[in-house]
């Protein structure tokens, strides 16, 4: 996705995911928060509802199609689109590209997602804040997820975890490996899944982390499963959380 192409205007739409209207409404509110602390003026469409990935993984592109078209409808105009989650974000910009390919809609579809960040690629590489007020006094290990890979969004977290006095980012090995989640991939291979993210956590564990944080809400809904059925003694959070801490202390 090339930077220099996407608006970075402060009025923003928010897509807040069907993750966070299932599962974790305080990423939605904190995202808010961080944006507005930016200057960002956040637009939240109500008739939003999924980016289409879910069917578009399981193979059936002509539901995640869509489900895609009333996205680019309930988005419509030329502000930027924030996600606060990798994964929601790529199949904008990359999936849903792929699926409409031989759909007459194309252009709508490419349209929208030209315009779409994840929220810490549009926070460093849109903004240019390069540097988070406040302090964060912990030891925390960052996950990257899959679907982050090839864009500007793992490097744009780490800008900022980095930059929070205090906060101690730790590394650990195999950093890039999957946490094993996948989609539906964690439905039809639960077995796999969980071993896959067993061992993601058995690295994570080894520099002895007080968080694990990632900026895909995917990723942080398996591994805090494991978590809470008492695999490893840490707890999950998103980036976005840690950021809003950290501005607590400004």
């Amino acid at each position: 996705m090339n930077i220099s192409s996407r608006p970075a205007s402060k009025q923003v739409q928010l897509m807040a995911t069907c993750l966070c209207d299932a599962f974790y409404d305080g990423v939605a509110k904190a995202t808010v928060e961080v944006l507005e602390h930016l200057g960002c003026e956040v637009e939240f469409p109500e008739d939003q509802t999924c980016c289409g990935q879910p069917a578009f993984n399981a193979g059936d592109w002509p539901a995640s199609r869509q489900v895609v078209r009333h996205a680019c409808q309930v988005f419509a105009g030329d502000k930027p689109v924030i996600i606060p989650s990798g994964s929601c974000a790529a199949m904008m910009f990359h999936g849903a590209g792929l699926a409409f390919e031989k759909e007459a809609d194309l252009g709508a579809v490419e349209a929208m997602g030209g315009r779409t960040w994840e929220l810490a690629d549009f926070i460093v590489n849109g903004l240019g804040v390069t540097r988070w007020p406040g302090s964060y006094p912990h030891r925390v290990a960052f996950h990257t997820s899959c679907h982050s890979r090839g864009t500007h969004s793992g490097a744009a977290a780490l800008t900022l975890l980095r930059s929070i006095a205090g906060c101690e980012v730790l590394e650990f090995g195999d950093a890039e490996q999957c946490c094993g989640f996948g989609g539906a991939f964690s439905v039809t291979f639960p077995n796999i899944s969980a071993e896959m993210g067993r061992l993601k956590l058995e690295h994570v564990m080894e520099p002895k982390p007080e968080f694990l944080v990632s900026a895909d809400m995917g990723c942080l809904l398996h591994l805090g499963g494991l978590v809470s059925r008492g695999e490893k003694p840490i707890q999950c959070l998103h980036l976005v959380e840690v950021l809003r801490a950290a501005l607590g202390t400004a």
